[in-house]
């Protein structure tokens, strides 16, 4: 059962991963199987991963909107 905040955030494709970190999709399926990275799967078995997720392996931080003072 999903969340929420993950049904209403951006679902990214193996390959959109892939392009962020400059690797083959197939090394983002081995990250997944391995833990690095959870996945959801489609109705069809495909693979989509949290947006929020892959920035924070990247470093970035979210993109929330923020707040001034």
């Amino acid at each position: 059962m999903h969340t929420r905040s993950e049904q209403s955030e951006n679902l990214l494709t193996p390959a959109e991963v892939a392009a962020m970190f400059r690797v083959d999709p197939k090394t983002v399926t081995r990250w997944a199987k391995s833990g690095k990275l959870s996945s959801i799967r489609t109705l069809g078995g495909h693979r989509r991963y949290l947006e929020s997720e892959v920035r924070a392996l990247m470093g970035v931080p979210d993109q929330a909107p923020s707040r001034e003072r």
